[in-house]
């Protein structure tokens, strides 16, 4: 399915990611690698699967170390750089109006990991589009397990996408403010809001076990290296970035690019960056 005409996205990419730290002291969390590939990267491949490509259609925003998004992103996308703090979800679709310009907008999480092995990205979140009225809004959701828990929406667990008509966004200020209160539970009141659900797998990525978990998902039943790294070592269940060299022994763990095990190291259940640094990642540990 291709994305109707009057919608355009948004790729949210300004947040700290202060759960991830100190993973994401240097490099912004859209910009942190899942399976080898960018996690905003991710992102615009599956709006690009819709049709959705290119600044006049999609934008993305960008705050903490934002320089880095910007030039990861370059001319792919139309660029909203907030100044100061993150805006927030909501604040940052409010800094986009004059370029939503009357458009729906399909909003997208870049940390969200999503893979349907039924679908390519892109057509796994068409049902997110088909038969849209451009009048209510619509999330994409997963069974909770506890389907009345807080934060639930008609007993599911946002995964990532939304789908919002240009009513629910021209008032939204260039302010803080999160899209929960200022749209999705008015929305949600006024009988407005369907939530479609998305058949595969979902990982959110906002810590270091959810993170790991969501590479290792990519990574199949096996080892993920990239074609340029060096691998002496016994790898088992893992991804290794581009350049990264291990010598030792590692299992259930992400070697970020550039990064290094010594022969002497066994890692397990972590990740390890590219300045030495090796966060825990215990199974479990949300």
């Amino acid at each position: 399915m291709t994305a109707p005409d009057g919608l355009c996205a948004v790729v949210l990419a300004a947040g700290e990611g202060t759960r991830l730290r100190p993973l994401t002291a240097r490099v912004p969390k859209a910009l942190c690698p899942v399976g080898n590939v960018p996690l905003l990267d991710r992102a615009l491949h599956r709006l690009a699967g819709l049709g959705l490509t290119g600044p006049r259609r999609v934008a993305v925003n960008a705050c903490y170390l934002a320089d880095q998004v910007v030039a990861h992103v370059s001319d792919r996308a139309h660029l909203s750089v907030e100044p100061g703090d993150p805006l927030g979800t909501a604040g940052g679709l409010g800094n986009l109006r004059d370029w939503i310009a009357g458009r729906g907008v399909l909003v997208g999480n870049a940390d969200a990991y999503l893979a349907d092995p039924g679908a390519a990205p892109g057509p796994d979140i068409a049902a997110l589009l088909a038969g849209w009225d451009f009048h209510s809004v619509r999330l994409l959701g997963r069974p909770a397990p506890d389907p009345r828990a807080p934060g639930t929406f008609d007993g599911h667990v946002f995964t990532g996408f939304s789908l919002l008509p240009w009513h629910r966004v021209r008032e939204l200020p260039a302010s803080f403010g999160d899209l929960v209160r200022a749209v999705w539970r008015p929305a949600e009141a006024a009988g407005e809001l369907t939530v479609v659900p998305y058949p595969g797998t979902f990982f959110d990525t906002g810590t270091p076990a959810d993170y790991l978990a969501a590479n290792l998902h990519a990574a199949g039943d096996g080892a993920l290296v990239a074609p340029d790294a060096i691998v002496t070592g016994r790898v088992r269940h893992a991804v290794v970035g581009a350049c990264a060299v291990v010598r030792g022994d590692v299992e259930r763990v992400v070697v970020w690019p550039g990064a290094t095990v010594g022969p002497d190291e066994r890692l397990r259940d972590a990740i390890r960056a590219d300045d030495g640094l090796t966060v825990a990642a215990p199974p479990g540990g949300r």
